[in-house]
């Protein structure tokens, strides 16, 4: 019998997961549980961009993707998942079938969890890396504070960033994202 358990997506998993890590799961499916996302996360690994983390201070209600993989155990879905985002098993959110969960936060736990159920599988797994904008910037997370901390990025860092916000799924509509947007098409409207 194949157990059931999902992978929860809302950022570069969608569009550059790695051959190996893809043929471990089946296609993404956009109807995931809606969890409060945005671009409040420094990557190191992307050369300092903003990326998408689960943020329930900041981040706004998305309903995330989600696909179904392959493997028969949560810890080999964590496994995969761990090698791909290049982190720890204590950075993988998991809920299992018997009520078992690793969750940073109860509102994710409970919106996830709930999914889960209505679907009726056997376990879920996501990134669960958190905002660092406050401890990397030394000031809290804002709109403004992080188009500042944008706008401040040059040469590879900042082809990295835009490229990110650019490549994140359409469904991930967030008030950065928008600020961006808005910004970005006024200089394109207003020229050189």
């Amino acid at each position: 019998m194949t157990a059931h358990i999902a992978l929860l997506g809302w950022g570069s998993l969608l569009w550059e997961g790695g051959s190996a890590f893809d043929s471990w799961h089946k296609a993404w499916r956009c109807d995931g549980p809606v969890l409060k996302i945005e671009f409040s996360r420094i990557s190191s690994s992307r050369g300092g961009a903003l990326t998408l983390v689960i943020d329930p201070q900041h981040g706004v209600p998305v309903r995330v993707a989600w696909c179904l993989t392959r493997r028969q155990t949560i810890s080999e879905a964590i496994g995969d998942l761990c090698e791909r985002e290049g982190t720890k098993a204590k950075h993988i959110g998991r809920i299992e079938q018997d009520g078992k969960a690793l969750c940073r936060d109860n509102e994710t736990r409970q919106a996830i969890q709930t999914w889960e159920a209505e679907r009726k599988l056997a376990g879920v797994i996501w990134t669960d890396l958190q905002s660092n904008f406050a401890n990397e910037r030394r000031e809290p997370f804002s709109i403004r504070a992080a188009m500042r901390y944008l706008n401040s990025l040059k040469g590879e860092s900042r082809i990295r960033a835009v490229e990110y916000l650019q490549r994140a799924p359409s469904f991930v509509q967030t008030p950065l994202r928008n600020a961006f947007r808005s910004e970005t098409d006024h200089a394109a409207r207003s020229g050189p």
